[in-house]
């Protein structure tokens, strides 16, 4: 058995993603017997209990006296992300990490670079960084960047010479849910449909996008018996004005919070409406057509090359205001073979299985 330590954060302002992704690694690491620990700074918004609920151990950085980053050679762009001061924070963090000895840290944060790993890093131990960006040095062994149109050469100057690079949606982190589901959502795509439509803008969802697309679908031309699905997390700020609005829709609108079974949501579905995130690789594993929505600036080369490769609809950015009328005229347009081509597209991207793949790749890279 060997002992893995995940640093990330989630919030109000970072969202669940990095969460999400992390745990499900983390789940595929016990599954194998491995033992996993979770060091998140508190006060930013979430309790912890997704790490506890899956039975992971969950140590907490105390709310910062300081939340300035402060002196550093070349400051992340997601510095504001971490909260505090970010000497501090690899401090505090170090002496957690003393009491676990681990083998493997696992680093999933954009405020955090290669000044902050040479701090917290224990001697003798790995590290694993998972990244989007490709805009920060790290000294890792192992990097996993799971975006489509990624190329290696884009950290050519930003890890060590050995660092194993992990590039691309086959090494997407999907629950095995996925992979189990995506013969049978596949299948049921044949012919495509548009009787049942998932709505899912994050976890959080700040800004409220969730409002704005039920009155974009209250406006629509839906088929009859179509219906929609909304799904959200309990701590989203704008859960009960979400509820209040789907109850007066007419078409049948039901929404689902903190629920563990998204996978065989989404294979139920026919087109999905929802954030260009992490959740797209969940949808192209099952092959699930999608309008794709740009909530924040690293989503875009997401958004971007999904929908050159014509696996997704990439309507717009949420920051323009005219992000609702976009949405209208992409769901006016839809047709079959759309929905067919989509479809076809997205199931091409990944296959579900990349924790596992990242798994095999940790274990031998121990050895």
């Amino acid at each position: 058995m060997k002992r893995f330590a995940f640093r990330l954060d989630a919030g109000l302002e970072i969202g669940l993603g990095h969460l999400m992704r992390s745990l499900t690694l983390a789940d595929e690491l016990a599954r194998q017997g491995h033992a996993c620990h979770f060091i998140m700074r508190e006060g930013l918004g979430y309790t912890g209990r997704h790490v506890l609920q899956r039975g992971h151990s969950l140590h907490g950085l105390p709310v910062a006296k300081i939340t300035e980053y402060g002196a550093h050679p070349a400051a992340p762009p997601h510095a504001s992300w971490l909260g505090a001061g970010w000497q501090a924070d690899a401090q505090a963090t170090a002496k957690i990490l003393a009491g676990i000895r681990p083998e493997w840290l696992v680093l999933d944060h954009y405020a955090l670079d290669a000044e902050w790993e040479k701090l917290a890093l224990p001697v003798g131990a790995k590290l694993l960084v998972i990244d989007d960006l490709a805009d920060r040095p790290h000294i890792s062994d192992v990097l996993l960047d799971q975006n489509l149109g990624r190329k290696a050469a884009d950290y050519g100057a930003r890890v060590p010479e050995a660092c194993a690079l992990l590039i691309g949606p086959e090494y997407a982190l999907l629950r095995p849910a996925f992979s189990q589901l995506r013969a049978v959502s596949l299948a049921r795509r044949s012919p495509p449909k548009l009787a049942h439509i998932l709505v899912t803008m994050g976890g959080v969802d700040k800004d409220d996008i969730t409002s704005g697309v039920l009155e974009v679908l209250a406006k629509a031309a839906l088929p009859k018996g179509a219906h929609i699905t909304v799904v959200m997390g309990a701590q989203a700020p704008a859960l009960a004005a979400v509820r209040q609005r789907a109850a007066g829709m007419a078409v049948p609108t039901r929404v689902l919070v903190n629920i563990d079974n998204m996978a065989e949501v989404m294979a139920s579905a026919d087109l999905a409406i929802g954030a260009a995130g992490s959740t797209s690789w969940e949808r192209c594993c099952l092959g699930l057509p999608t309008l794709m929505l740009t909530l924040a600036d690293n989503q875009a080369p997401l958004a971007e090359a999904l929908a050159i490769g014509k696996a997704a609809i990439n309507v717009a950015d949420v920051r323009s205001p005219s992000w609702q009328a976009a949405l209208t005229r992409a769901l006016g347009a839809l047709e079959v073979n759309t929905l067919l081509q989509l479809s076809s597209n997205a199931r091409t991207i990944t296959n579900g299985k990349g924790s596992a793949a990242c798994v095999q790749v940790l274990e031998r890279e121990q050895r």
